[in-house]
């Protein structure tokens, strides 16, 4: 657990968050990030990259040929 304070940002408040945990997160200056709160916490998150159609397609595509690698080989043969 981390205890932290706000800091000075500008003339607003805001939590300084260090790399290690931005780094774990994968989060850089352009991440957009998801505020809410549940009542008692204050959540932050990474937005989540919603996929393309496309990029499903291809996603679903490499797994097929992974699990079917083999079987592949010996049809181009």
């Amino acid at each position: 657990m981390m205890v932290k304070k706000l800091s000075a940002v500008g003339n607003s408040p805001g939590l300084i968050i260090e790399r290690p945990i931005l780094e774990l997160l994968d989060i850089t200056r352009d991440t957009p990030l998801e505020v809410k709160t549940d009542g008692e916490a204050l959540i932050i998150r990474p937005v989540k990259k919603e996929a393309t159609e496309m990029e499903r397609v291809i996603a679903a595509a490499h797994e097929m040929m992974d699990a079917h690698e083999e079987t592949y080989r010996k049809l181009a043969k």
